[in-house]
Order: structure tokens, then sequence, then C-alpha cells
């Protein structure tokens, strides 16, 4: 929902705040009075083209700026989707937050700013943004229906989006398009072996001729290391065994072969020979305390000259250095082609086994493959049935309700058709569905089907664009039990060519449809005017006396109680008179639901 509209220098407007009702608001002024220029400014937050020629004179820039209320789906809906159309499927925040805006306090900021020369720059929540991205965000908020924007409603995608919406077949169209997916996959997959199939089998046999390789030197995680430092022992064997006896000596004579005659105490001896002597003290003193210490001592060179012994024993059995070498080559040779480690190596074969089987186009597995597709081609066909009997239904609803629609809009034997069609040939399927949709309009009684856009005026196109989206908003509300919508609806040229019992019926229709949305009508007709929660003024001042280059400026301005009532007489019979304003005041009266 628009909370608050602002505007600066934009055309004949200064400056100017609007604050919208939640329901229906309505727009007024003379003609020329610059109610056009609300619209430029929505149409700008809603990434429309900058025209520097609506600057206002002596201003350097136009800038404009829409704060949008969200709902709670809105605020806290952080879901990611995947598909072609994942992101028509995303609401306004989650399409900011993917452009790295989050909502604060559950709204949202739209800005633009159009200076005289140079680009236009677009902001969202206060960060600059592409234009592009305003204009998505934009379009999960605001539907603008003037001469130029409802046009959109011609094109075949935005009259499937539509259907869509009102259908309320989002489960259909989710199965389908997993069905899609799928299938799009598996067409994916198959081209890519067709279309490889030489470069495909080089691969397959660079992968074979690898893994041969490796199973060959069979690789264990870890043996690299193991070998290596088993080689460095075995180079330095000598070395070893030389400094091993020699501290082996030095703690324990007796433990070797050449020094069994030897009288020459080790440091074991002499340590147990201290200790004895501390023992042998009987003066006061912790002397006990420090022969134990050197006993304790004495263990732990115990335990060391075990594991000394133990190494100058070591027995490397019959192992060959040169094929020791061998082996530690072979594994280097892995960890350089598929490494950096034999873990690394391992990996890379266990994954390459894999990858055969899709590099693999022999007629076996393309085969195998072409069956996977048919059975997944025959799911998106059922899938797609299903997504177009849900439209099929909701469409002769619309057109229906529509045209009722139309009869009360001084559109008598108009009326809206809307044709699903099953596509044929060879590739029926799209990423969102089997079927051609189009909405055709009969402009009164007698006239040929055209398709719509094409066949209407701008105030018969915007008065059709009223009857579908309250029809739409009616059908709607059945399915989800009454749920308001979060579009802002804005209607311009809705009240071209009416007048009369027809405009009161106009009126009443945009207060309908803003029961469930927010509604805002740039009307020149009072029975219109007078259905709304809030009325606003566009007037046109007098030029500055002291300040020629600004030229007429424009007022926007909330009309409440008897500003309302003068405003409504103003536009009933272009006076205040007292029977214009008593008829005003009974037209404001008469204007409920």
């Amino acid at each position: 929902m628009l909370e608050e509209l602002s505007i600066r220098s934009l055309g004949p407007i200064r400056s100017a705040i609007i604050a919208p009702a939640a329901g229906m608001t309505a727009i007024t002024g003379e003609t020329g009075a610059g109610k056009s220029m609300l619209l430029s400014a929505l149409s700008l937050i809603s990434g429309g083209p900058a025209d520097a020629k609506r600057v206002s004179p002596g201003a350097d820039k136009a800038w404009a700026q829409g704060i949008f209320a969200l709902s709670d789906t809105h605020a806290d809906d952080g879901s990611d989707r995947d598909g072609a159309d994942a992101e028509d499927a995303l609401d306004a925040a989650a399409i900011a937050r993917a452009a790295g805006v989050e909502p604060e306090d559950d709204e949202l900021f739209l800005a633009r700013t159009v200076p005289v020369s140079g680009r236009s720059r677009a902001v969202l929540g206060g960060k600059t943004v592409p234009r592009s991205v305003l204009a998505k965000v934009a379009a999960r908020l605001v539907t603008i229906h003037g001469q130029a924007e409802q046009l959109r409603i011609a094109s075949s995608a935005r009259q499937r989006e539509f259907l869509d919406r009102v259908a309320g077949d989002e489960t259909e169209l989710e199965a389908y398009r997993a069905a899609h997916r799928a299938l799009a996959d598996m067409d994916e997959r198959l081209a890519r072996l067709r279309s490889q199939e030489s470069s495909a089998r080089q691969r397959a046999d660079y992968l074979r001729e690898s893994i041969d390789r490796i199973n060959e030197v069979d690789p264990h995680p870890g043996e690299i290391e193991e070998l290596k430092a088993k080689r460095d022992r075995i180079e330095n064997a000598a070395a070893i065994a030389e400094g091993v006896s020699h501290a082996i000596g030095a703690l324990d004579p007796s433990q070797l072969e050449s020094d069994s005659g030897s009288d020459a105490p080790g440091a074991s001896d002499l340590i147990l020979e201290a200790a004895q002597a501390l023992r042998s003290i009987h003066a006061a003193g912790d002397f006990g305390a420090l022969a134990d210490r050197l006993e304790s001592l004495n263990d732990d060179l115990g335990d060391i000259l075990f594991d000394l012994t133990g190494q100058l024993g070591e027995d490397f059995g019959e192992t060959d250095l040169d094929s020791l070498n061998a082996r530690i080559h072979d594994l280097d040779e892995l960890t350089r082609r598929w490494g950096p480690t034999v873990e690394d190596v391992v990996a890379w074969r266990d994954k390459a086994v894999f990858d055969i089987e899709d590099l693999d186009a022999s007629p076996e597995k393309l085969a195998e493959l072409e069956a996977e597709r048919a059975s997944l081609y025959r799911a998106a066909l059922d899938a797609a049935g299903a997504l177009s009997a849900a439209r099929t239904a909701a469409a002769g609803e619309l057109a229906e309700r529509v045209t009722g629609e139309l009869a009360s809009l001084a559109m008598d034997g108009a009326a809206l058709a809307i044709r699903v069609t099953p596509r044929e040939g060879d590739a029926p399927l799209d990423a969102n569905g089997g079927d051609d949709i189009e909405f055709l309009f009969t402009a009164y009684e007698g006239a040929p089907e055209r398709p719509m856009g094409k066949s209407a005026s701008g105030g018969e196109l915007s008065r059709l664009m009223l009857a579908l989206e309250l029809s739409a908003a009616d059908m709607r509300a059945e399915h989800d039990g009454g749920a308001t919508a979060d579009m802002t609806f804005i209607f311009d040229e809705v009240d071209a060519g009416v007048g009369g019992k027809t405009a009161v019926e106009l009126g009443r229709r945009l207060a309908r449809l803003a029961a469930t949305s927010q509604v805002i009508v740039v009307t020149h007709l009072a029975q219109v005017a007078s259905w709304a929660d809030a009325q606003f003024v566009v007037t046109k001042e007098p030029p500055d006396a002291d300040d020629d280059a600004v030229g007429v400026v424009t007022t926007v301005a909330e009309v409440r109680d008897e500003a309302r009532v003068r405003e409504v007489a103003r536009m009933l019979s272009g006076s205040e008179s007292e029977a214009s304003l008593d008829h005003a005041r009974e037209l404001l009266e008469d204007s409920t639901l």
C-alpha cells in the first residue's frame, strides 16, 4: 500500500506530499492544473522513462519518492525459488533483498531523481539500484491504468500472468514448472551428449586412462609421508646407529655389547649413587625428597633407554631402497597430475568414475536417457493439462463477470472473451505451460472480437481494466476467504465519456475495488470523487510577481469536511451556490456501499 508520495520540482509542482487513504483516494482539479504530474511521479518511481523536460523551470532536478507499507507476507518472505519464472514468483520484499536492500519497519522507499542534464538515479531503500530493479519492485506494488501503461495488458505474457493470479492455480502452476524444469534439464543433458559426442568420447577415454593409472598405483591416504619418512631412516641408518649407541653408552654402558667389560659407570648409575648419598644423610633437611626426585628422574631415563635400545635394533627387513624410491616416484607423479595430495588423487578418481557415465554417449546410454525423457515429457504434459483446465475454468468465470460489469459502465453490448488454447505441434510446452492466452474485446453488439488494446478508446480501455481488476478482486476474495490484496491501483481517464448514472456506478465499482485494494483515481467527475475515502485537489496558482522564472505553480492539498463539499460542488456545477453545495452534501452522503 502506498503510504506517502512526495514530489519536488516536477513540472508545475514545486513541492507536494500526498498521503493516500488505505481505500479509495480521488485526485481532482481543473483541467490543466497538473494532475498528470502525479501520474508522472508514480511512473518515475515505478521505473518509467525519465524526461528532463518535466523538471520545473529554475530547478536543477526533479525528485519523487513513494513509501510503501508491506504486508506480513511481504515482510517475512525470504524464500528462494528455482525455475525460469522464479523472479515472477517473488514479491517486492524478496526482490529488494536480492538487490541488497532490507525493508525497514515493513516499509520500502522507492525514489527517483531526474536531473536537467545527465542520467536519472533510481534509489531503493536508500541504496542506488538499476532502474530495472525499481521497476521489478514497483510492479509488485503498483498497477497504473493510464493511457500508455494499461496497454501492457495487451501482451500475451501479461494476460497469462493476470489469468493465473485470478485462477488461484498456484499449486498446478508450481507442479507444472517442476515437471518442466526436470524435462528441460534432461533435454540439456541429451543435447550436450549429442552435440559434444566426439569431445565427450575423448574426455571419457582420458578419464578411463587416468582411473586405470591411479588404480595401477593403488595409492593409500598418508602413504607417501610414511614412505618418505622410512626412506629417510634407511638413508641415515648409519648415523642413527652411531648416535643412538653413543647415547645408550652415556646412559648405561652395560647395554652395549662392545662395552660389556667396561667398569665405567653410566648416567643412570651416577644418579642412583647420588640418591643413595642423599639418603645416607641423617640430619634435618629435605634430602629425602631430593633423593626421591633423583630416583624419579632415573625412571624417566630408563624409559628413554628402552626406546633407544628398540631403535638401535630397528629392522627394515628386506626393504630395497630402489623399490622404495620407485614407489615414492609413482605417488609423486599422481599428486602432480591429480593432487596436490594423495587424498585429492583418490577423490578425483572416485568422481571421475561417475563423470564417465554422463560422458559415455553410447547407443545404450542414449536410449536409456531417451526413455527417461519420454517419461518426463508425459509427466509435463499431464501437469500442463491440469494447469490448462484450471485456467480454462477461471477464464470463463472472469470473462462472464467482466462482461456483466461493462454493462453498468456505459458500455452496453461490450463483452470480453478469454481464450485458453492448448498449443499443438512438436514443442507445445514452454516454461509457463502449454496454452496460448488471448483476451478478446467486443466494443459493441455486433462488433468483431479484436485483441484487447486494439479495439477500445483510452476511456473504454480504462473502464475495461476496472471491470477486470474488480472481477479479479472478487474472484480472489472468494478463493482466499475474503483476503485483501497488496496492490495499489492507479486509474486515469477511467471516467472519459461517462456521466450521470453511469458515473455513479463507476464510482461505486471503484469503491468496491478499494474494499480489497488501495485505489487512487484521477477524475473530473463529482459522482466518482464522492465515493473516495480521501480527496486531494490539484490547483494552479498564479505566477509569483517577484520570480518570473517560476511561472505557474501547482499545489496539492487534501480537502475535508466543508472544503471537500465546496470542491465537489465546483465539480458539479462550476460554482459554490447553495443549490450546488446542497447537491454536493447529498452526493457525499449517498456515496456509501
